[in-house]
């Protein structure tokens, strides 16, 4: 329960809050508004070695720890979510080579990442979404490679990465212990972009539709053994849920930040608006949730670096708790803005938008109830 930060951690997070309040924050709105992909902000985070926080120094990186990815994911959503997303899927993208690759596929694959190339976690189905292990994408194996055939859905950067660990079906006759984990390269193993999604928020990331049309993967790009591709894409999401729960922290913190700014300025009845106990108590509400969400984020952030046996329900929880408060706070955010506050010259319509998509994405809140109770009776 000590969330005290090191010296290098906590120089990360000020350079990454340097970076947010010069660069990204001026641009967020824009971002939303054209929702358009900010390739410059992408750049600026691989110059400044943001992109590399997801990988220990011995592959290339600067940390490694979820604990340090976490930190940067909050400070950026604090401005913009769709930013924050760069960070979030390269860890995600990431997480399926640190966690089940062999040392070989460690020290070829993941520097070029740190260095700033794009990856991406490819697992949804047009049919399986909640239901992973119904997924249909097949890979055969001829020889020295295997052939992908099949669709994905949902797929945050699938259009922009350069990296893909993609989920396919290599047993027809197995549930899900006939899925496996493949990494596609783009330059040998090519996927097709076969629509990108119109979205409520975070519409300046691109959430692709993907097609596999006979795609040749070397068999040197499997993750794991045949079969083995389930448990890893589980483990994955008990790693990356930590992150979009700071996600969910660092958006909820801007709308209250706001909030408070607005609250002191706006006069009604010849007074600030902070005056009357009814703002006051939403605003004592909304910071009391953000506060015990961080400690919970932090607290599953640090069962992932010590890879402790509870991980999987603190992670679910730390998810589920953070949020539901996200989608809390920036709706009340709204509420003190008034008017104001439903229209778009003011970002809390923004990240009440925003907030929506935290419930959804890395297993529904509903899903994250049922690894919480199935962990409590087991």
């Amino acid at each position: 329960m000590d969330f005290r930060f090191t010296d290098e951690q906590l120089a990360i997070r000020e350079t990454i809050r340097e970076l947010v309040q010069d660069r990204v924050a001026p641009r967020a709105a824009e971002i939303d508004e054209r929702a358009e992909y900010p390739k410059d902000i992408e750049n600026l985070f691989a110059e400044n070695g943001v992109l590399a926080i997801p990988f220990p120094e011995r592959y290339g990186g600067i940390s490694g720890s979820s604990v340090t990815i976490c930190m940067g994911i909050e400070e950026i959503a604090k401005a913009c979510v769709t930013s924050s997303l760069i960070l979030a899927v390269q860890a995600l993208g990431s997480y399926p080579i640190l966690l089940a690759g062999t040392e070989e596929q460690k020290k070829r694959l993941c520097p070029p990442l740190a260095e700033g190339r794009v990856c991406a976690y490819a697992l949804s189905e047009p049919g399986s979404g909640s239901d992973a292990g119904a997924m249909q994408t097949k890979a055969k194996r001829y020889g020295d490679e295997y052939v992908l055939s099949g669709s994905k859905v949902f797929i945050t950067h699938g259009s922009i990465a350069d990296t893909l660990v993609v989920f396919a079906r290599t047993d027809a006759e197995a549930d899900h212990r006939g899925i496996s984990a493949f990494v596609l390269q783009k330059e040998e193993s090519p996927w097709a972009v076969v629509k990108l999604e119109h979205k409520l928020g975070i519409r300046g990331s691109p959430t692709a539709s993907l097609a596999f049309e006979d795609v040749r993967v070397p068999a040197r790009n499997r993750l794991g053994d045949e079969g083995q591709g389930f448990k890893i894409a589980l483990g994955v999401l008990d790693r990356s849920r930590p992150g979009i729960g700071a996600q969910a922290v660092g958006l909820a913190e801007g709308a209250l930040d706001y909030a408070v700014g607005y609250a002191k300025e706006r006069r009604q009845f010849g007074q600030p608006i902070a005056a009357f106990q009814g703002v006051q108590f939403m605003l004592a509400d909304m910071a009391t949730q953000v506060e015990a969400a961080r400690h919970l984020v932090y607290l599953a952030a640090t069962k992932v670096d010590e890879q402790a046996p509870d991980l999987t329900k603190l992670a679910a929880m730390a998810k589920l708790f953070a949020s539901d408060m996200a989608m809390q706070v920036t709706t009340d955010a709204v509420q003190v803005l008034g008017g104001y506050g439903y229209i778009r010259d003011y970002p809390v319509e923004r990240m009440m938008r925003d907030a929506k998509i935290t419930q959804i994405y890395e297993g529904t809140n509903q899903i994250q109830r049922v690894v919480i109770s199935r962990a409590l009776l087991r």
